[in-house]
């Protein structure tokens, strides 16, 4: 639902901090390394959200196969 996304943000907005990760609170990532790797880090936890997302990224490089596994498992964890 977005929910700890959104009030992450509003409580960034309201302190006036940098914008951080609501999962681990670390700044935002600067690099695509540095966001790869914050992502792979959440789908060892089993994030469906992170599963979808790398997905996505596997669909777009055509890797079909390793696409097809990650959103069967984020379909399996309810996203």
């Amino acid at each position: 639902c977005k929910g700890c996304s959104h009030a992450n943000t509003i409580r960034e907005w309201e302190e006036r901090v940098e914008q951080s990760c609501p999962f681990c609170r670390k700044p935002t990532a600067k690099t695509n390394e540095e966001c790869h790797k914050r992502r792979m880090n959440r789908i060892k936890m089993n994030d469906p959200v992170a599963m979808c997302h790398e997905g996505s990224e596997q669909y777009e490089k055509g890797d079909y196969s390793s696409a097809f596994q990650y959103f069967t498992k984020a379909a399996e964890l309810g996203d």
